[in-house]
């Protein structure tokens, strides 16, 4: 295999990653949006649009988008309203994490569900961030290539 096979069925497994994360960012920024027009927080389009860009900062790019909400939130006057921007914030987190990226990961890229849940968490505690920020990519370039060899030898 000539180096740029290795790099047209790299390149084409990074793309695919990216995309998914494009559609993943989507997804985020609606449940933001919808969750926090629900709640009546103060600038809710602009705190939903910040809250899809961050998704494509791995490990505090989620908690990033927090910040802005719950300061709205608090400035508004209630307490109550951080309180369950906090709990937008979690089940987000938790639907994004267990469902959305999984499924767009196998959509895209064809890494198994199963594969885009433990690896990230199997690497992370070997390599701690650089385990997860690594994991993903390196699970759609691993996908890639076996499917590669696999249609060579059909």
């Amino acid at each position: 295999m000539q180096i740029k096979e290795h790099l047209q069925i790299t390149g084409t497994a990074l793309k695919g990653w990216l995309t998914a994360q494009a559609y993943d960012a989507l997804a985020v920024g609606l449940l933001w949006l919808v969750g926090l027009l629900v709640l009546g927080v103060p600038l809710a389009p602009l705190w939903a649009l910040l809250g899809a860009l961050f998704q494509f900062i791995p490990v505090i790019g989620t908690v990033l988008a927090l910040v802005g909400p719950v300061t709205a939130a608090a400035i508004s006057g209630e307490l109550e309203s951080m309180l369950y921007v906090v709990i937008l914030y979690v089940l987000i987190a938790a639907i994004d994490g267990l469902l959305l990226q999984p499924y767009m990961i196998k959509r895209t890229v064809r890494v198994p569900i199963w594969a885009s849940i433990l690896t990230p968490l199997m690497l992370g505690i070997f390599l701690n961030v650089w385990g997860i920020l690594l994991s993903i990519p390196l699970l759609a370039v691993i996908y890639a290539y076996r499917a590669h060899y696999r249609g060579r030898s059909s």
